[in-house]
């Protein structure tokens, strides 16, 4: 599988989605390690080329198997649910979010059947999907749904460092109240299985304090001490090799210079400032547990900037890059 297949959707129409999605096919990197072609609308597609001040061949296809998959073409599986005419770049619309619901859709259909062999992810908005009654709050919880995953479990990857995520779009404070023994347990097991999928014989896992210096036996908190480290225990004792809580000022440099495989960040922001901090552009989400493989960029819709022509594409290129590096690799699913 030298050029493995891969679909981009297009994310919401509104925002930078387009712009990045016509950047990256026109990438060399990118026709060189995969064969990709984007879900989405013919006219989005074309009005973001003009924009940016790009120019490409665009065939519109109806099938993966039609694509050409040739530089400096765009290959576009038009779906016609979005008219240009009536998008406005930069503002919350019922018609983009319904728009990017259904290119994800589609492109969970091909990858399910085997047309594809991943999908890569531009942003959504999550205002346009609750505008539009998407009975989701964000891409993983289509994907876990819409493939029937039970385990999926969200990695960020960044060089060599990795990140899983315990909780993610919840408050600070009910990130908080969910830390308990069995799901922090449940969240290790999944980070390892993870690893495992990855082709980690034995990974070694870091879980991350949740108070200041992990605690320091209750001095600042109590939630190491009645939660995570009998979470902890109790996976040691089932033969899992993973260690905490670390304090979390320090636990994400121990991971990247070698020490543990991958992070268990305890909540949203904890993980994605580390990551962030390290390479803004070049951090890759990664889920994880599905039957399918998907990647994604790890920004947002960036609606302040979108229709202008000068957004950055180095996320979504190294977001195929690590999306084509799994797939010829036989990432093992499931």
């Amino acid at each position: 599988m030298e050029r493995p297949v891969l679909a981009l959707t297009m994310g919401d129409p509104a925002g930078i989605g387009p712009e990045i999605v016509v950047k990256a096919m026109l990438d060399q990197e990118v026709h060189n390690m995969s064969q990709s072609f984007v879900i989405g609308d013919v006219s989005v597609v074309e009005d973001a080329l003009q924009f940016s001040g790009l120019t490409a061949n665009i065939r519109k296809i109806t099938a993966p198997w039609e694509a050409q998959y040739e530089y400096g073409t765009i290959d576009v599986l038009d779906l016609g649910l979005m008219n240009v005419d009536e998008l406005q770049y930069g503002k919350v619309q019922a018609s983009c979010g319904v728009a990017a619901f259904g290119y994800i859709k589609k492109a969970i259909e091909l990858a399910m059947d085997g047309s594809v062999d991943a999908v890569v992810t531009a942003p959504i908005n999550k205002e346009s999907l609750k505008a539009a009654q998407v009975p989701y709050i964000g891409h993983t919880e289509m994907f876990a749904d819409l493939t029937g995953a039970a385990e999926e479990m969200t990695m960020f990857s960044i060089l060599n460092l990795k990140i899983f995520f315990l909780t993610r779009h919840v408050s600070l404070a009910e990130a908080c109240r969910l830390i308990t023994k069995d799901r922090v347990l449940s969240g290790i097991e999944k980070s390892i299985n993870a690893l495992k999928q990855l082709g980690f014989e034995n990974p070694r896992l870091a879980v991350a304090g949740l108070n200041p210096h992990a605690g320091e036996n209750g001095l600042f908190g109590r939630e190491e001490m009645d939660e995570i480290v009998p979470a902890v225990m109790e996976a040691t004792s089932r033969g899992l090799n993973v260690v905490g809580p670390v304090p979390a000022d320090s636990v994400f440099h121990m991971a990247r210079i070698g020490r543990f495989d991958a992070v268990l960040s305890l909540y949203h922001d904890q993980g994605h400032i580390a990551a962030k901090m390290m390479d803004f552009e070049r951090t890759v989400s990664v889920t994880l547990g599905l039957p399918i493989l998907r990647t994604s960029v790890d920004h947002g819709t960036a609606f302040d900037i979108a229709g202008k022509g000068i957004a950055s594409a180095v996320s979504m290129i190294e977001a195929v890059r690590v999306g084509a590096e799994y797939a010829r690799n036989g990432l093992k699913l499931g």
